[in-house]
C-alpha cells in the first residue's frame, strides 16, 4: 500500500510542478502615431503611399506631421502649417478594392493631366469645381484590383510638390 500511494504521490506532484500555458500576448500598442482619436492606417493602404513620401516631396518632416487616421480604405497623413486649421491640412490615401478598375479617373468635373501613369487635377471644368481644387490636389492611379486616389491639401502640398508626389504612387 505505500507503494500505491508513493506513485499516487510522485504522480500527483509531476502533474501539479507542470508549467502552466503561457499567458495570452498583450494588445500591441499602436505603432504609429495617431492623430486625434483616430487609429492607425491599414499597412496595406499606407503602402500606396507612404508618409516619408510626403515629407520628401511635399516638404514636411516629422516635425510638422501631427499622426495619422485610418478607416476602412482610407489613411490621413496630417500635418502642422501654422495659421491653419489642423482638420484641413492633410494628404488623404483613398485604395479601395474594385472589381473592375478604370484606366483613368472618370470625374467629369475636373481636367485631368498626367505624369507617368499617375493622373492629377490640372484644373476645374467649372468656376464651382475650380474653387475645390484652390484647396487640393488630387492624384488618382489604376491598380489590379484598386484604384488609388489621392487628396493632398495645397497647404501642405503644393501642385507642383502633389506632381512631384505622384510617380511614388503604388
Amino acid at each position: 500500500m505505500t507503494r500505491r500511494l508513493a506513485l499516487v504521490l510522485v504522480l500527483f506532484t509531476g502533474v501539479a510542478t507542470a508549467e502552466a500555458p503561457a499567458p495570452a500576448p498583450v494588445a500591441a500598442a499602436p505603432s504609429c502615431k495617431t492623430y486625434g482619436s483616430g487609429k492607425c492606417c491599414d499597412p496595406a493602404i499606407a503602402a500606396h503611399l507612404v508618409k516619408e513620401a510626403v515629407f520628401s516631396a511635399c516638404g514636411e518632416s516629422d516635425a510638422t506631421f501631427l499622426g495619422e487616421q485610418g478607416t476602412k480604405d482610407t489613411c490621413r497623413y496630417y500635418f502642422k502649417v501654422a495659421g491653419e486649421k489642423e482638420e484641413d491640412t492633410y494628404v488623404q490615401v483613398y485604395a479601395p478594392a474594385a472589381k473592375t478598375v478604370p484606366t483613368e479617373p472618370g470625374d467629369p468635373f475636373f481636367v485631368w493631366g498626367k505624369v507617368g501613369k499617375v493622373f492629377y487635377t490640372e484644373k476645374g471644368a467649372s468656376p464651382k469645381s475650380a474653387a475645390m481644387l484652390a484647396g487640393s490636389t488630387g492624384l488618382w492611379k489604376a491598380g489590379t484590383g484598386y484604384f488609388v486616389a489621392v487628396n493632398a491639401s495645397t497647404k501642405v502640398c503644393t501642385k507642383p510638390e502633389a506632381k512631384r508626389l505622384a510617380p511614388r504612387i503604388k
